[in-house]
């Protein structure tokens, strides 16, 4: 989906960006925006809230509580039967 429309720069270097815009990319009052210059204007766009965390940075985080688990216990298949209770249909 492409909108576009047309802003003013001001004086200051501020520029006003359409309701319009605003709303199609659910931008709010406080949205940290990134502009990169190219060859051809400026690119802007909401900064990332991606944190950059790296895979290594994850291990550990789960921790159990308890003793060791067997491989052959963790891999077994879950059998959900017995939590299963199959909705009833009320008779009208």
């Amino acid at each position: 989906m492409t909108t576009s429309t047309t802003a003013v720069l001001f004086g200051n270097g501020q520029i006003h960006i359409p309701q319009e815009i605003l709303e199609t990319l659910h931008w709010h009052e406080g949205v940290e925006l990134k502009l990169t210059a190219t060859g051809q204007g400026v690119l802007l766009e909401a900064k990332s809230n991606r944190r950059g965390k790296r895979l290594e940075d994850l291990i550990g985080m789960l921790q159990h509580d308890g003793p060791p688990i067997p491989i052959e216990e963790l891999c077994k298949p879950v059998n959900y039967a017995a939590d299963w209770q199959p909705i009833r249909q009320e008779e009208s």
